[in-house]
């Protein structure tokens, strides 16, 4: 995938977002923040311009001190989100950037997001031919077959990758549907999720969460990236640590599922690179929309019970990974029960 930050003039713009991928920029040394970035970009956000990030974030910090964030648009606080979660994640980022020159916060940037860059760019290189190990039966193969490393058959193209990526709302086996995916007669927006992500590939319109963001398929990749490569298996055989470990990650967040589907929708089509402005695979769209649903408020118990699901398939001995209380467990009572006492108890001393 392409590295992506944006020039100076560009990133002092307020009305310009940084929640997307500005143009190529040539490659800087190695330094601890293109580590971090490549970690960030993989589990908090992904499709960033980390410069303009950080000009609008330090610009709009100032203006929070005389307003409220709600006085924003919903684009500019989710960017402010993003923003305050990177300085969260390494210490002394706020200190750096604040006290620097415009030179050095932008330099700051593009370190960060060369890392992220290159990141996104190694897992697209490693997925597109394993991929194809993974949309079949273990022993099967498959048919008509695909080359490992061309994807110009992969997509609609194919009966295997076309019906992975056909829209859940739509039938694969509808030949006049078919004919028309593959002419391109129908053209697939990134908010169209594909059947891929579904558990099964099974969608059930009348419940559209029952089994989003819990396929094999996807499992397979978020070892692939996160833990290793041989992972995958049952008797992992990596000599090395994976990057999970070498981030201290111990729990998926939502992001990284939503970063993981996105790799495997693109290893899955026939597009050979990706670009913000393809209107073909529209990634920056289905990354977003899937982030959309995953950090709704209302969405709230839905996506707790997604990561809950998804910690015990990456992450079995973490305190992330166990079940949510039953509802009408006798522990749920009892928590219940002393959480209204304590509201009672707050209301007579009121």
């Amino acid at each position: 995938m392409d590295d992506d930050h944006s020039s100076s003039n560009e990133c002092r713009k307020r009305g310009s977002s940084a929640l997307q991928l500005g143009p190529r920029k040539r490659a800087l040394k190695s330094d601890p923040l293109v580590s971090h970035g490549r970690h960030f970009g993989r589990t908090v956000f992904a499709l960033c311009n980390y410069p303009s990030l950080l000009t609008n974030g330090i610009l709009r910090l100032e203006q929070l001190e005389e307003a409220s964030l709600e006085d924003f648009t919903a684009e500019e606080r989710r960017e402010h989100l993003v923003f305050e979660k990177l300085l969260d994640s390494y210490p002394g980022l706020l200190e750096r950037i604040r006290d620097g020159t415009e030179e050095e916060v932008l330099h700051v940037g593009e370190l960060i997001g060369k890392g992220a860059s290159a990141a996104r760019g190694e897992d697209t290189k490693s997925l597109k031919p394993v991929v194809i190990d993974w949309i079949i039966p273990a022993g099967e193969a498959v048919v008509p077959s695909l080359p490992r490393n061309s994807k110009i058959s992969r997509g609609f193209n194919h009966p295997i990758t076309g019906r992975l990526l056909c829209p859940a709302e739509l039938d694969w086996n509808d030949a006049e549907t078919k004919q028309k995916l593959q002419s391109g007669e129908i053209a697939v927006s990134g908010d169209q999720w594909p059947l891929f992500v579904y558990a099964n590939e099974a969608y059930d319109p009348d419940d559209p969460w029952n089994g989003l963001l819990r396929s094999r398929l996807l499992v397979n990749a978020f070892r692939h990236i996160f833990t290793s490569p041989s992972s995958v298996e049952k008797e992992p055989k990596a000599t090395r640590a994976g990057n999970a470990r070498l981030h201290g990650m111990t729990a998926v967040t939502a992001p990284s599922v939503a970063y993981v589907a996105t790799q495997v929708r693109f290893a899955l089509c026939s597009s050979s690179v990706f670009s913000r402005t393809d209107t073909v695979t529209d990634s920056e769209t289905f990354y977003h929309s899937l982030l959309d649903l995953l950090e709704d408020p209302d969405e709230k118990g839905e996506v707790t019970d997604l990561l809950v699901w998804w910690n015990r398939q990456i992450f079995p001995t973490s305190s992330a990974a166990r079940r949510t209380l039953k509802t009408n467990s006798a522990l749920s009572k009892i928590r219940e029960r002393r959480a209204a006492l304590k509201d009672a108890n707050t209301s007579t001393t009121l």
